[in-house]
């Protein structure tokens, strides 16, 4: 979803471009990645629960996109077909899927554990069919649960935000890039109402969900869609940036705190932390882009760390659950280093952890480098020269 002025956009010219936007996601890949790994630990209990709120990266990433796609592709349909914005869509976000399911097949028999469904009794030709049918992004059907967690992406569970994210890119293509403001600003205000009843209702006192191909599970994701993906393609239409000093390092406290704030209201007023999520994506979630897309990054430690964070984004967050898969089934397989009994097992979880999160990022970097980067440019110059004109 990058803005660069670059070939890979399929565009030539000078749009001004947000790398503070960039490096926002990279710090909510970052920050979803340790919820993760935390949450292996809590036995589906949240209110036990370090960096609480990482869930909410996906919400911030839809807000993220609707304005990144607004700023860049209002104004260019005079000059850009349908077929060729879609395919723009593709080749900047579908590489990394086909990477994605291609790493969770490879690690899917090493992740067999008591907490998935019978993974060593999978066929390989169903693992294989599952695979090729996650390079489409399709959901798979019931039969093919091959994991048993009711996943759509039973390879890449977070692969169902992609899904939802092209299902947003298609409705803005369609009729959302036709809306005049007012009658978008209804609509992120049904959305909003949506998203905080949905919160505040929840049974579990979150907005967690949207990965699987049931209706209460649906509702969930296109409530956590519509709203942000909404609310950010208004707010690239309505709200001209000014400049704000040190940009980046006050968006990305902002928004670390938002996602690692602990648990509200525990489980005797489940409506607090439900409450508390709808507002920070209605309410805080708008102003860290409205700063992030006011602030510059000038040369030096700043702009390396962000540039660091924007390469590594999309890429960190596609390709991180299969080892987080990997993580759940080594807790599982060595309880002794959580119930205390091994003398060294607090210390060897924590050395386990931060290989999984760092190997993540230090994988994220090279994939963009030598797959994901090569492959859009390749695919640019095949298919998009002749739609750019």
């Amino acid at each position: 979803m990058s803005l660069a002025t670059t070939s890979i956009s399929g565009f030539s010219d000078s749009k001004k471009h947000y790398p503070i936007l960039d490096a926002l996601r990279g710090v909510a890949s970052v920050m979803v990645v340790m919820f993760h790994i935390m949450e292996t630990f809590t036995g589906g209990d949240h209110t036990k629960q370090i960096i609480n709120h990482g869930y909410m990266a996906v919400d911030f990433f839809f807000l993220l996109s609707g304005f990144v796609i607004g700023y860049a592709y209002d104004d260019r349909w005079n000059k850009m077909s349908l077929g060729g914005f879609f395919k723009r869509r593709l080749i900047r976000l579908h590489p990394m899927i086909v990477m994605a399911m291609l790493i969770g097949a490879i690690t899917f028999y090493f992740q067999d554990c008591q907490y998935f469904n019978n993974i060593a009794g999978v066929p390989v030709w169903k693992l294989l069919l599952v695979m090729v049918i996650g390079f489409t992004l399709l959901p798979v059907p019931p039969s093919l649960d091959i994991r048993g967690w009711t996943e759509m992406h039973p390879l890449v569970g977070p692969a169902w935000t992609l899904f939802f994210e092209y299902i947003a890119n298609i409705l803005y293509a369609l009729i959302l890039r036709r809306l005049p403001n007012v009658l978008l600003a209804i609509l992120v205000l049904i959305a909003g109402a949506a998203l905080i009843h949905l919160a505040v209702t929840s049974p579990q006192g979150d907005i967690i969900g949207g990965w699987a191909l049931e209706p209460t599970q649906l509702r969930i994701g296109f409530t956590r869609l519509l709203y942000p993906f909404l609310a950010g393609l208004l707010l690239s239409r309505i709200v001209k940036p000014g400049k704000i000093n040190n940009a980046f390092l006050l968006s990305s406290v902002i928004l670390m705190i938002m996602l690692a704030i602990p648990r509200i209201g525990g489980h005797e007023q489940l409506w607090m932390n439900g409450l508390y999520d709808s507002l920070v994506i209605v309410l805080i979630f708008p102003v860290i882009v409205y700063i992030g897309a006011s602030g510059e990054v000038k040369e030096g430690i700043s702009f390396k760390v962000s540039k660091f964070l924007g390469d590594i984004s999309y890429p960190m967050y596609i390709i991180h659950y299969p080892f987080i898969y990997l993580f759940v089934a080594f807790v599982a397989k060595h309880p002794k280093y959580v119930d205390g009994t091994s003398p060294n097992g607090l210390l060897i979880l924590v050395l386990v952890a931060l290989l999984v999160l760092f190997g993540t990022i230090i994988l994220a970097y090279i994939i963009v480098k030598f797959y994901d980067v090569p492959v859009r440019k390749w695919l640019t110059k095949k298919f998009m020269d002749s739609s750019v004109k």
